[in-house]
């Protein structure tokens, strides 16, 4: 490891980058894998490396390193510092004791994760990074193969994002969509069953669905849910049962429950 002891040192430069100087929104938009995301913790560390992403540089504590330090100081360059140091150099009050910035993996088309899938979560401006994490890790959890988002949902691989997802966004299979009326329309021709989740009073009980061989769960923002194109193409709107005093659940909540009903025979 490379010990230092002067937050301003320049070699540290992109620990103090946010997130649109870690990646532009262009690049988090490219499918091909463009700019760097970075992973807050060893176990998110540790996950992303098993997904086989590409560390760029790492910053550990210099006092009680992380194990997997050993493996990065053999790849790639691996700065130290003690705690005080840290929170200067991430201007973030929690200093974890291992940071690694890694380039941005490329993502499957929406075509190619609906061919190797048969249950897929479908966000539509879902745009807090908490959520998003929230449904992946639960999703991942409960069996589900991968989650497409609109160009208007919060990027999985955010800080945020990452650390609720506790690093099962690295690995978990996601696709954007530039039109998600066109996708939900490939969906339905590849065999999907679109399930609208609503709190409205006329969508169907939850709990009285069918298992699907092929569905894809439609989520939207808290505020307005599912804009009415992508809503009038669902197969089946459904409701969670709730007491009248409430109006709806948290988005990812609702696709807790949602991906347990509807979760797959054979969870993956």
């Amino acid at each position: 490891m490379i010990l230092v002891d002067d937050p301003d040192d320049p070699r540290l430069a992109p620990f103090r980058l946010n997130e649109r100087g870690l990646s532009s929104r262009p690049q988090r938009r490219d499918d091909r894998g463009d700019g760097w995301f970075i992973a807050e913790g060893d176990l998110v560390v540790e996950r992303a490396l098993r997904a086989g992403c590409t560390p760029v540089v790492a910053l550990a504590d210099s006092v009680h390193p992380p194990a997997i330090v050993d493996y990065l100081d053999t790849v790639i360059p691996v700065f130290a510092a003690d705690e005080a140091s840290r929170r200067l150099i991430t201007q973030n009050g929690v200093a974890n004791t291992l940071l690694a910035i890694f380039q941005r993996p490329p993502r499957c088309p929406v075509a190619a994760l609906a061919a190797r899938s048969t249950h897929l979560v479908v966000a539509e401006a879902v745009d807090n990074p908490v959520n998003i994490g929230s449904i992946i890790r639960n999703a991942a959890g409960l069996g589900w193969h991968g989650l497409v988002l609109d160009q208007t949902s919060a990027d999985p691989l955010a800080r945020r994002a990452l650390r609720v997802s506790m690093g099962h966004a690295v690995a978990f299979p996601h696709s954007r969509t530039t039109d998600m009326v066109a996708t939900l329309h490939e969906l339905v021709a590849a065999g999907y069953a679109l399930v609208a989740l609503t709190p409205a009073d006329h969508a169907c009980d939850i709990d009285l669905l069918p298992r699907f061989d092929r569905v894809a769960l439609l989520v939207g923002s808290e505020r307005s849910g599912l804009t009415g194109p992508v809503f009038a193409l669902a197969t089946v709107s459904a409701r969670i049962p709730m007491v009248a005093s409430i109006d709806s659940l948290n988005a990812a909540a609702a696709t807790a429950i949602a991906c347990h009903v509807l979760r797959p025979c054979t969870p993956a």
